[in-house]
């Protein structure tokens, strides 16, 4: 099961940048999108257009329009959709979605989320920690029942100071607080989940997964790894190869993040 997950930067003009078409191009099995941006019928409209007729689609629309919104694409039949993360505070908010798929190992449980971008010392990042408080309680869940289960998207933190250029400077700020990376050290903590792309590709630094649009922090590499697959360890045992899509050069990005691209052998 190749699986992608990608903050596709609004749908739409992902498709315009060529976004479908590089995502096609990799022949994935699963799609994990965030920040899609469209309502259902847009986005089915923008994956057939891409080559993506026929595929199922788990998609939570945000009740604030033209914000966030997450989406699990499967080639094959999704036999279960959830879009409640747990807390009633985040129904409707568009950060959560989840499908359990039949595979030739079991039942594979595949999430994609959107975690706040936060502000240190505001309304917005206990919010982001209310958010993180509900994803831990979901993760100790499946972890204790065995799951194969794998937790996709844009988290909004960096783990470790490889994991972002210019670390000292972000030491106080949203992204980068002792206090959210430590959520990151509970899940690993143990061995019950593992961050496969990092697990796979070393030590940093890099590589990173979102770059601003402005100036050169494209081209000098000036980025953030705050993209991630993480997968239950009996999952994460299966996974064989992982990688980010990063454009060649800036005029051929079609998002400021890249994609992560997870390969699992379930045969």
């Amino acid at each position: 099961m190749r699986l992608i997950c990608a903050n596709v930067n609004g749908i739409r003009a992902a498709a315009r940048r060529g976004g479908l078409q590089w995502l096609a191009e990799q022949q994935p099995d699963v799609l994990c999108l965030q920040e899609v941006r469209a309502s259902d019928e847009q986005l089915r409209t923008v994956l057939d257009e891409g080559g993506f007729v026929g595929w199922h689609v788990a998609h939570t629309e945000a009740e604030s329009k033209g914000r966030a919104v997450v989406a699990v694409v499967s080639r094959d039949p999704q036999l279960r959709v959830s879009t409640s993360v747990g807390p009633v505070e985040f129904d409707g908010a568009g950060r959560w979605v989840e499908a359990d798929l039949d595979t030739p190992a079991g039942i594979v449980t595949v999430a994609s989320t959107y975690v706040h971008t936060g502000e240190a010392g505001t309304d917005r990042q206990a919010e982001k920690y209310r958010f993180l408080d509900a994803l831990t309680a979901r993760l100790q869940g499946w972890a204790a029942a065995g799951a194969l289960a794998v937790v996709t998207g844009d988290l909004n933190i960096a783990h470790h100071e490889h994991d972002l250029k210019n670390w000292k400077g972000n030491l106080k700020k949203s992204g980068f607080l002792a206090d959210e990376r430590a959520y990151l050290d509970r899940w690993f903590d143990g061995g019950a989940w593992v961050d496969v792309h990092r697990a796979h590709h070393g030590p940093g630094p890099g590589p990173y997964t979102w770059w601003s649009w402005r100036g050169q922090a494209f081209d000098n590499d000036s980025g953030w790894r705050i993209d991630y697959q993480l997968a239950s360890a009996p999952l994460a045992r299966r996974a064989t190869t992982a990688w980010a899509g990063r454009a060649a050069a800036y005029d051929q990005r079609w998002s400021d993040h890249a994609a992560v691209v997870v390969d699992y052998d379930l045969g």
